[in-house]
């Protein structure tokens, strides 16, 4: 089969360029096509990719228009059987795109596969996901996954490590393979979303074709997690993370179980401020600054729970 892979660029040209290579030492007897959008951040990639990658097929999107709808701009210029969605913060490591074509190739079921992600340091970085239901969403934690997984009331847990290729409700959209139909059936990204959840709901969309998303673990991709958007800050992160989920909840189980979600996440939100307040006075200054940031945070979800953070408005 031909690959065609489609990366998406927000002020991430190092990390781009890191991503490019890894490319080009471990998928050079694939020779794919290699799409490479940039979301209005005009960061320098355009002269880079000119000058060390011009094998590259470039798109300049003149604005930030979020994630799902600049992969699907890269989706336009795809001629490849199947398509690779990777994050810029990503490294292939060796074999391990051989790997997730077989998979896909070997099952007649499989919509979308995807690998074990590593962080930086090579340990372990969460790669499967739940599909989002509003009390699990709104009270995760550690201790729930791991008594509830085993039972498939709640996502795995963090170190959660399969021995094979295995059958997930959703994977992590840092490193998503599919048939190139697949994706132009189910239209591609869902363009309402700006960031975050565009990858579980296009796993959602892609299951209610009656086709499963697979982990596979012997495929394993570094990836630097959040490189890319850390500069928007965790406050940013926090309320816009709600608000895609908010939306996955509407446009997929209607808004009765998004009001749901919102008043779960309100729930939460106030017991983890009532849990927290009192850290603030203790321990040395940088404990106490670390949880003042983290208060602020957790106010400001509660805050969105309200309908109160309107700036959220302007990503729709």
């Amino acid at each position: 089969m031909s690959l065609s892979i489609v990366i998406v660029n927000w002020n991430s040209k190092d990390l781009l360029r890191q991503c490019l290579q890894s490319v080009r030492n471990h998928c050079a007897d694939l020779a794919p096509q290699v799409v490479v959008v940039d979301g209005g951040s005009f960061d320098g990639c355009a002269e880079m990719l000119a000058a060390e990658f011009p094998e590259v097929e470039f798109i300049q999107s003149p604005d930030n228009v979020g994630f799902g709808r600049a992969n699907n701009l890269g989706f336009t210029r795809v001629t490849g059987d199947a398509v690779l969605l990777l994050n810029p913060d990503a490294e292939v490591r060796p074999g391990s795109v051989q790997k997730m074509l077989a998979e896909l190739e070997r099952r007649a079921d499989a919509g979308i596969v995807g690998p074990r992600l590593l962080n930086t340091d090579l340990t372990l970085q969460t790669s499967v996901q739940p599909l989002p239901k509003p009390v699990r969403q709104a009270l995760d934690s550690e201790i729930l996954r791991r008594v509830l997984w085993p039972c498939g009331l709640w996502a795995p847990p963090t170190d959660f490590v399969p021995r094979e290729t295995i059958q997930v409700e959703a994977t992590s959209g840092a490193c998503m393979l599919m048939w190139s139909r697949i994706y132009r059936q189910v239209g591609g990204f869902s363009p309402q979303y700006f960031m975050y959840a565009e990858d579980v709901d296009l796993c959602f969309k892609v299951r209610r074709l009656g086709l499963n998303i697979y982990h596979v673990p012997d495929a394993e991709i570094v990836h630097h997690s959040g490189a890319s958007s850390s500069s928007q800050g965790s406050t940013f992160s926090a309320v816009m993370m709600r608000e895609a989920l908010h939306l996955y909840m509407v446009m997929n189980h209607g808004r009765h179980y998004a009001w749901l979600y919102r008043l779960a996440t309100g729930g939460a939100a106030v017991l983890r401020l009532l849990i927290m307040a009192p850290g603030v006075l203790i321990g040395d200054s940088r404990r106490r600054m670390m949880r003042k940031a983290a208060l602020g945070r957790w106010w400001s979800v509660l805050s969105w729970s309200f309908g109160q953070e309107k700036w959220t408005k302007r990503y729709a």
